[in-house]
């Protein structure tokens, strides 16, 4: 079975927290007061809710606990740990058992870098027999317990053999009241439990929105353009909110197996909220609206099948009718409606259709709503200041600076800073991750990026920290290149740390308290250590090796065999010897798990739905020996122990329409399952180990 690491298996050597200090953590903490002594967690430890607010938000400030314990668990393994307690009593030392107290303080005040209230801050007190913290409100204690956690997980990691938490004061706010991820999910499909799954992950680094870009479609001119050309017609394009039977949208989702069902998202989206994150949907039109035309053609601009038609009459009706079916299923504030790339020739068409948008959903829902920042040339019309603007494009689509000083709220998307793109881009245009060298230097003064940093050679385009408008920062991740270009993993490691530093710099900044912001060495050191502790998910893949480096060994032929071992994630080495069954060589599955399968036939690799050849055809008469090595960049073979010549697995990538791009592809081990799947062949010589 998968599991955590148990970091206290590990430990050799014992060590504390050193006096009257706290552990480097992502994102740092605002200002701790030190005092004498510590509070040893032990498996005594008692997390008790103050029962006057337990019911208090929702989620509540019980449920925030409840995941809190599972959480502590899981970081420091305390196999007796108690079930959370209600308790109208403060700690009391005289109590005798080491208490975690949460509770809310409605007369707290925390305010961001721009003086707005928030909720998100958290004060921490520890003494030697209890530890309390408490917020104005629920989110700001859970943001409390990943502080705790953080502590944690650093002290075990380095050592310690018990954790004991300095004595003192921690008082901690966000700079910044957006602090987000964007995932390009129109163009790319992904399941609500990874998407889940990456909530509990970044919530742990404090990033409070997952911003899900949910309708859109590949872009290549060659299918899109033309007069007579009908390839629009078929180019992938997806939306993906199903609606129920029924429906008169049902035509809008032509993916049916590629669409999040009303209870799964639900079930995301709550998982994601008690994690403290909060779930943004995006449905973008009037430009990126391929998949509304390819259901209702009429909808089209004349020339420009990816773009609505504003001045037809059904256009706006249809939208907000698409928006009245799954507006019921956002608990979130506020909804993106994309908005970009559209026909500036049209710039009040443009204007209209966004102001109308914005107007039916608030007045449907009481949402508010945000757009990409675009430019659109009008002189007589201007988009609502009720709008937030999320720039990406400076100079090109908006000038931030400009949108402040006339009265817009603005959050940072700007790509030379926060832009990803699946597997590779255009001329290398963004990194694999967030550039490390402009996150930690890349301001114009030589410091780290901020959310009020838009340009990294202009400091004129850039604001203060404190500008009023200024509601935070969401980095990008796009899927350009479609399903085939990356698996779901694949796209978590572009993620993992990229998330990790952006949540020090849109909750601390750059410069604003230099004496307590987190050092590039210093996130260096601690990241893969808080990266392996991350609680309640496993994106890692990590196992527990029955011994050494070995995960399992099965020497004996095998025609089907469960493993109990569900994926491993790179680095790994997958070792076997396999004779196909003569009548029916390309039947059935090698090797299966749950993030992959290793096809038979032509050895062919299958992940989130898509199938990757190595084209290697396996010998009937005889075994062959096969030793899969995968890291998170590649995934090779060596048949029959020809080192010399490894065959690597690769996908084809279209870039646009001008040109095709190969990229490497990276596996977990298809490690549930050995066979199965209709294979009536032999494996033998099973062996899987950690490293490649």
């Amino acid at each position: 079975m998968l599991l955590k690491p148990v970091i206290l298996l590990i430990i050799t050597t014992c060590s504390k927290a050193l006096g009257g200090s706290l552990e480097p953590q992502i994102p740092s903490i605002t200002s701790f007061a030190p005092s004498h002594g510590s509070f040893a967690l032990s498996s005594a430890v008692q997390i008790v809710v103050d029962s006057k607010h337990a019911s208090h938000g929702s989620p509540s400030l019980l449920d925030f606990a409840r995941t809190f314990r599972d959480d502590l668990r899981d970081v420091v393994p305390h196999s007796g740990l108690a079930p959370v307690l209600l308790s109208s009593v403060g700690p009391s030392a005289a109590s005798g058992t080491p208490t975690i107290y949460l509770t809310l303080d409605v007369s707290l005040n925390y305010t961001l870098y721009n003086g707005q209230p928030t909720d998100e801050g958290y004060d921490i007190q520890v003494a030697q027999g209890s530890v309390t913290v408490k917020s104005s409100a629920p989110r700001g204690v859970w943001w409390g317990t990943r502080t705790l956690l953080q502590q944690a997980a650093v002290q075990l990691a380095r050592g310690a053999k018990t954790v004991s938490f300095p004595a003192g004061s921690i008082s901690d706010s966000p700079g910044w009241e957006v602090r987000g991820f964007m995932l390009d999910a129109g163009r790319h499909w992904f399941e609500t439990s990874f998407l889940s799954d990456l909530c509990i992950y970044t919530s742990f680094f404090k990033i409070n929105e997952m911003h899900l870009h949910a309708s859109d479609n590949l872009w290549n001119p060659a299918f899109l353009y033309g007069d007579g050309n009908e390839g629009w017609k078929n180019l992938y394009a997806a939306f993906r909110f199903q609606p129920p039977p029924g429906s008169a949208l049902d035509g809008l989702v032509p993916r049916k197996n590629e669409s999040w069902t009303k209870q799964d998202f639900l079930e995301m989206q709550d998982t994601c909220a008690k994690h403290g994150v909060t779930v943004i949907p995006e449905i973008d039109t009037p430009g990126h609206s391929l998949v509304i035309n390819q259901w209702k053609p009429e909808l089209m601009e004349n020339g420009a099948p990816d773009h609505l038609n504003l001045s037809y009459p059904d256009t706006i009706p249809t939208i907000k009718s698409i928006w009245n079916e799954f507006l019921p299923w956002f608990t979130a504030p506020e909804v993106s409606i994309g908005a970009d790339e559209y026909d500036a020739a049209l710039a009040n068409d443009y204007i209209s259709f966004v102001n109308t948008m914005s107007d039916h959903i608030a007045s449907t829902s009481h949402k508010s709503t945000r757009i990409w920042g675009t430019n659109e040339p009008s002189k007589t019309l201007s988009v609502s200041a009720n709008i937030t603007i999320q720039h990406w494009d400076f100079p090109g689509d908006d000038i931030p600076v400009q949108l402040l000083a006339q009265g817009y709220r603005v959050i940072n998307s700007e790509q030379a800073f926060l832009y990803l793109d699946g597997k590779t881009s255009e001329d290398n245009q963004f990194p694999q991750e967030l550039d490390q060298d402009l996150m930690w230097a890349g301001a114009p003064d030589g410091t780290g990026w901020a959310p009020n940093v838009f340009s990294p050679t202009d400091a004129a385009n850039n604001t203060r920290a404190d500008a009023p408008g200024l509601r935070g920062a969401v980095f990008a991740l796009w899927n350009d290149w479609g399903n085939n270009a990356t698996t779901a993993l694949e796209i978590y490691y572009q993620l993992a740390r990229s998330a990790a530093v952006f949540a020090e710099k849109a909750w601390a900044g750059s410069g604003v308290r230099p004496a307590t912001e987190l050092a590039r060495a210093d996130f260096d050191a601690v990241y893969p250590l808080l990266n392996a502790a991350a609680p309640g998910q496993n994106l890692n893949r990590v196992v527990q090796p029955a011994q050494g480096d070995l995960v399992f060994a099965y020497a004996a032929p095998h025609a089907s065999l469960d493993t109990n071992v569900p994926s491993v994630g790179p680095p790994y080495t997958l070792s076997f010897s396999v004779k196909p069954d003569a009548r029916d060589p390309g039947a059935g599955l090698l090797f299966s798990g749950i993030d992959s399968k290793l096809h038979v036939a032509n050895l062919t690799f299958e992940a989130t739905g898509q199938l990757y050849a190595l084209g290697y055809v396996l010998p009937q008469d005889r075994f062959t020996s096969v030793a899969i090595h995968a890291t998170r960049e590649y995934t090779y073979a060596v048949i029959d122990g020809d080192e010399e010549h490894p065959r690597y697995w690769y996908t084809l990538m279209d870039i646009w329409g001008d040109y095709m791009a190969l990229g490497n592809m990276s596996f977990a081990a298809p490690s549930q399952q050995i066979g199965g799947g209709g294979f009536k062949g032999t494996i033998k010589d099973v062996k899987l180990t950690l490293g490649e």
